[in-house]
């Protein structure tokens, strides 16, 4: 009797979700909403079309981001059992608007680059919704063909397929950013949903290789590889996007030059409020602001695996093959942003998950990390003995 009482008070006493988890994706997109607005005043302030309007980027990063919440509340909502039905469903949803996107005259082409879906008031990028969809459907893949998955032919080339239809239709855009990471989830994914390992150990062997020919069979991509190994060497064409970010990265040092204070956001540095934000926080908050938003997707990631295992303990399978994907979703996705940030990586089009401006991105992201909070829902529900 006791034990029972002490069992309901300590139910009464656990939170039904993960408290943490909500404040730092909130945190992180607090960080956001302030450095898009520090990165993009100059160039709302030159933008005529814009009506020279300083604080443009403010209110539409803010309108995103309250469309994204109330979005993740509704996603909260939604079991996990659901989401798993609707993966196939939601998968080829995504691959019928990479091929819109295609179309002449109905995709928008935005600096060389046709990625994007006119909504009138907004542009709708399919890309970022792949990402999410793709998630879902290997998650689920994997949980339907555990038997096979020593199969080369049964487990594995459907798999294949499917995501070379996918990387065709990214490459053609052209998205090599958002093909690498989804390249990364579903990998990630079918590796942990029991892949065997010498198929893994072939792929892994296979993929370098792969991304060489992607890299020489492209002369945009081949300039910007040759310009990340040294920018200085051509600072005013090739070199010039990564040549002002390090410079804003060493003009930061410890503790930045101050919050609205960055030089290289006043027209030097291009996409400064979206691929190129982070290098905007190391000039204006230094090592220590850098540090922070590393440390705080360092926790996400951890979490997303440490939500996973608890799913895996409650046999849950989709749910943690899921959390886990998400998991590397957002840090391969920040691990490549500030990687080409810093020159390590060649530049390409990825965003900051949770910070850089964009509809679609922000959007994706925090149905994503409702998603995420959903399963922890579903796994505290479980471990009280609660249907989920």
């Amino acid at each position: 009797m006791l034990n029972t009482a002490a069992q309901a008070r300590n139910h009464a006493i656990t939170p039904a979700y993960d408290q943490w988890l909500l404040w730092v994706t909130m945190i992180l997109l607090g960080i956001g909403l302030v450095m898009v607005y520090s990165a993009s005043i100059a160039i709302a302030e030159a933008n005529e079309l814009l009506g020279n309007q300083s604080r443009y980027y403010l209110y539409r990063q803010a309108a995103f981001i309250f469309v994204s919440l109330v979005a993740g509340y509704v996603t909260f909502q939604i079991p996990m059992e659901w989401w798993q039905k609707m993966a196939p469903h939601l998968f080829i949803l995504a691959i019928f608007l990479l091929v819109l996107v295609l179309i002449p005259g109905v995709g928008r082409n935005i600096n060389g680059s046709q990625r994007w879906l006119s909504l009138f008031v907004v542009n709708l990028q399919p890309s970022e919704f792949m990402k999410l969809f793709a998630a879902m459907y290997v998650a689920d893949y994997a949980v339907r063909k555990s038997g096979q998955m020593d199969s080369v032919v049964k487990g594995f080339l459907p798999m294949v397929a499917a995501m070379v239809l996918v990387g065709f239709l990214l490459l053609r855009e052209p998205d090599f950013g958002a093909f690498a990471v989804i390249a990364a989830i579903s990998i990630s994914i079918l590796w942990l949903g029991g892949l065997n390992w010498k198929i893994f150990g072939a792929l892994v062997l296979m993929l370098p290789v792969a991304i060489y020919f992607l890299i020489v069979s492209s002369p945009y991509r081949w300039e910007r590889v040759v310009g990340t190994l040294n920018p200085w060497a051509d600072p005013f064409g090739k070199g010039y996007q990564l040549s002002h970010a390090l410079i804003a990265f060493g003009r930061g040092e410890w503790f930045g030059v101050g919050l609205g204070a960055s030089v290289e956001k006043l027209l030097y540095l291009p996409e400064a409020h979206t691929d190129f934000l982070i290098a905007v926080i190391a000039e204006e908050l230094g090592f220590v602001g850098v540090l922070t938003v590393l440390m705080l997707f360092s926790w996400l990631v951890v979490r997303t695996f440490k939500i996973g295992k608890e799913a895996v303990a409650n046999e849950r399978y989709f749910s943690a093959l899921l959390a886990q994907g998400l998991g590397v979703w957002i840090g391969v996705q920040a691990f490549v942003n500030i990687g080409v940030n810093m020159g390590v990586l060649p530049t390409k089009g990825l965003t900051l998950p949770l910070l850089s401006f964009g509809g679609s991105g922000i959007l994706a992201n925090c149905i994503a990390m409702a998603v995420l909070l959903r399963i922890d829902y579903e796994n505290r529900r479980i471990q009280k003995g609660l249907p989920a």
